[in-house]
């Protein structure tokens, strides 16, 4: 099964391209079915040789139960840091206020018009 991440260029995109997961690229399209579905955005920010991001992906992203999970309540975007540096920087810096602390794989979870509620790093 793929997902909205099939076509990307970036390395680290594509090794979730068959996540169970229904991963979008950071875009316009994300968002405004977030806003049409009235869910929460999962953000996770990560980058393709980062340990832990692929530990999550495996503990987490490759299962599926939490995959139907994310699935069903969220809209769940995958950004790669090295590719967009701008938005790893936003919400490293929304993580370090929400937990004091940052790091990678960034997870963030925020409403449709990008307003954070939660964040934090990995999560097992």
């Amino acid at each position: 099964m793929s997902n909205h991440l099939k076509d990307q260029t970036s390395p680290y995109l594509l090794q979730h391209a068959e996540n169970p997961v229904d991963w979008y690229p950071w875009d316009e399209e994300a968002f405004r079915r977030a806003k049409e579905e009235d869910k929460p955005v999962f953000l996770s920010i990560g980058y393709s040789t980062c340990h832990w991001c692929h530990v999550m992906a495996h503990e987490s992203f490759e299962d599926q139960e939490i995959a139907a999970i994310l699935n069903r309540y969220f809209i769940s975007i995958k950004v790669d840091k090295e590719e967009r540096p701008d938005i790893d920087s936003i919400y490293m810096a929304v993580c370090q206020a929400f937990t004091g602390s940052g790091g990678w794989p960034t997870t963030i979870f925020m409403t449709s018009d990008q307003k954070p509620f939660f964040a934090g790093t990995y999560f097992p």
